[in-house]
């Protein structure tokens, strides 16, 4: 009973802290409507155009903001006080919901509007991303911060649990405008909780003051640090090709397995089910060596790979939740030590590149993905992901093993 109490306090360390205890449960509604507007958005996409290489290029889309935008928004975070910076960017981001569910319900939408208000938050994307990843560590402190960011990745795929499968039942039962109109509420939990923190209680890194040179300061920083170094690489082979589940999962239960936005909505459930373990297990955890991360791409790749091949629905399942486990355990500890090891005063500009390196690289597998499940075939598509990830791991072992 004691080692039970005591490992659940070492899981769960990091809600020991008022704020990261406030931030962790408004994300859970927050990150829930964004991921039911997830599915739904590739379903409406789907919908109006039947076509997988349309929504590889919502992805494209959504993402490519993040390609050329996110290191000016690392820039932004290491300057300004992050909490104000989520105000602002969590505000926009409901707006851009509501106006996507109000031209579903007056069916006005069309397909170019859909894609341009997925640039639009995009763009939005672009400046939240790293302040929110460089925010976990001025709530919770160093000590704590592989804890905290594995928790945030449980929060992100419960949510992925909750929101894609209420989304399939929402699509199915009164229509696809109410998953983004009640995504756009979803945002007043997470503004809630930022409200409610103790700003005190924050420990904050030193804002930069403004000059010139700065994003390139954060470029020469990365490049002469090998593991920051290969952690990025390795995250952006891995996230162009292997992450690309909201283009491939489609394509899978609709044409492979014959399936609706019910299936769709269960396949990301599953995929979430298996990322909750996969982040428990990581805020659980001893093993912070580096050589860690290429061990789970690895089992992260195998999994991928045995998805591909399955006969069925139900072993497709099976194999996507291992999947979930494993690629959430590689995200949140490359995550970690990424935060880890970089210095203070850079660590906005070093997670910039991290969401440049993780979600601006989508725009050019996104596509790619698409295509291939279109003309190829579906499993064809995950298993290009399967591939791209095993090579990732051989690289990454090989990288990492001194360090």
């Amino acid at each position: 009973m004691n080692r039970t109490r005591a490992a659940l306090r070492t899981t769960f360390s990091a809600l020991h802290v008022r704020n990261y205890r406030l931030y962790f449960f408004g994300q859970i509604v927050s990150v829930s409507g964004a991921w039911m507007q997830r599915v739904a958005q590739a379903w409406l996409v789907l919908d109006l155009t039947g076509s997988g290489t349309a929504v590889g290029g919502l992805t494209a889309l959504q993402f490519l903001p993040l390609l050329v935008a996110a290191p000016f928004g690392g820039v932004v975070a290491d300057r300004v006080d992050k909490r104000r910076l989520l105000f602002v960017t969590q505000s926009l981001a409901a707006v851009i919901a509501a106006t996507l569910g109000l031209l579903v319900l007056t069916e006005t939408v069309e397909l170019w509007m859909v894609y341009a208000l997925a640039f639009t938050l995009g763009m939005v994307g672009s400046f939240d991303n790293p302040a929110r990843q460089s925010f976990v560590i001025e709530m919770v402190g160093r000590g704590r911060v592989v804890n905290a960011v594995a928790l945030n990745s449980v929060t992100i795929n419960a949510a992925r649990i909750l929101g894609p499968a209420l989304g399939g039942i929402l699509i199915v039962t009164v229509g696809i405008a109410m998953c983004f109109l009640l995504n756009a509420l979803s945002y007043v939990a997470l503004l809630t909780a930022l409200a409610l923190m103790h700003p005190g209680e924050l420990q904050r890194s030193i804002p930069q003051s403004r000059r010139r040179g700065q994003l390139r300061e954060g470029l020469r920083y990365v490049a002469g640090e090998r593991l920051l170094r290969t952690l990025l690489v390795m995250t952006a082979v891995a996230g162009a090709l292997s992450y690309e589940f909201e283009v491939s999962l489609p394509l899978l239960a609709k044409f492979t397995f014959g399936g609706d936005a019910g299936t769709f909505g269960l396949m990301f459930t599953a995929l979430g089910v298996g990322a909750v373990v996969g982040g428990l297990h990581t805020a659980s955890v001893t093993d912070r060596t580096a050589v860690a991360a290429a061990r789970m791409a690895a089992v992260f790749g195998l999994a991928i790979a045995a998805g591909s091949v399955a006969p069925t629905l139900w072993l497709a399942l099976t194999a996507v939740v291992v999947v979930g486990a494993a690629g959430t355990s590689l995200l949140a500890f490359s995550n970690s030590l990424l935060q880890m090891h970089a210095r203070g005063e850079m660590r906005g500009r070093v997670l910039a590149l991290r969401a440049m390196a993780f979600l601006g690289t989508r725009p050019l597998g996104a596509p790619l993905i698409g295509w291939i499940g279109e003309h190829v075939g579906p499993r064809y598509a995950v298993a290009t992901g399967a591939l791209a990830a095993l090579l990732v791991a051989g690289w990454g072992y090989r990288k990492l093993s001194s360090e």
